[in-house]
């Protein structure tokens, strides 16, 4: 299958090249930043209609962060669209995506997207779109919240007096280890979470110390934080979440409505 992948280049001898590509691709993964859609779309749109219709089964697939499905159709006019949202370990084959697809996608360009997805790790298909900026706030963000994690482990390692470099040994392998057990174990975190807590031992001071500092709440904040940010990208209503005037998002609350009429 014909793959071609479109970043954010508007030099035009290569935007050439990708119009001619993109006539003759199966699948075209496009991965922009948001703000940059329009400058992209919008001209390439414009040339690829000189140079004639593009395939009817062309599949469209955006790793953009917040940009919905109407908007790919808008801009481009195709119909066969998936928005998608993976994270960084995908580079290592270990990542986890999260996409959804307009609802006429054939069943056989679906499986060819399941494929193209798990090549590189977990993926899972979701009917609603609206579960894409959710994914975008937990797995497509949450990298970066597990290295931040590991750099104040790191630092508090040295501190503590290691050298830097078996510090970084100790957190990512303790990381590493700690996910693997909690997959391959199917028990319940918190659970885990107890195993190793002993009464009056030094995990459970740790873990006072944390909840004393709100880490849960701040961990919690961070992914509203970043929940609401994918939908003002998406010119969504981001009035959503804790400490605001839709504590859920008015679709989970329309729904409710639906299911209790």
């Amino acid at each position: 299958h014909c793959i071609i992948c479109l970043w954010f280049c508007l030099l035009s001898q290569c935007f050439v090249m990708l119009i001619v590509s993109w006539k003759d691709a199966d699948i075209v993964l496009l991965g922009v930043k948001p703000q940059n859609v329009e400058a992209v779309l919008k001209p390439l749109k414009a040339e690829v209609e000189k140079m004639g219709p593009l395939r009817t089964d062309t599949v469209l697939a955006s790793i953009i962060a917040g940009v919905p499905l109407h908007a790919f159709q808008k801009y481009t006019g195709m119909e066969n669209i998936v928005r998608a949202m993976p994270n960084t370990p995908v580079t290592v084959e270990q990542g986890c995506t999260v996409w959804c697809s307009t609802r006429d996608l054939p069943k056989e360009k679906k499986e060819l997207i399941s494929k193209l997805f798990s090549a590189i790790g977990d993926e899972i298909y979701m009917e609603d779109e609206r579960f894409l900026d959710m994914a975008t706030a937990i797995s497509g963000s949450g990298p970066a919240y597990v290295f931040l994690t590991m750099e104040a482990m790191i630092d508090s390692g040295v501190h503590m007096g290691f050298p830097r470099h078996i510090a970084e040994r100790l957190v990512m392998n303790t990381l590493l280890g700690t996910c693997l057990y909690a997959i391959q174990s199917g028990e319940h975190v918190s659970k885990l979470r107890n195993d190793i807590t002993s009464p009056g031992g030094t995990t459970a001071s740790a873990i006072y110390n944390l909840e004393k500092g709100g880490f849960r709440t701040t961990v919690s904040d961070a992914v509203w934080a970043a929940y609401r940010r994918s939908l003002e990208l998406g010119g969504m209503d981001s009035n959503v979440g804790p400490g605001r005037n839709n504590t859920l998002p008015t679709f989970w609350q329309k729904d409710m409505r639906d299911d209790t009429a």
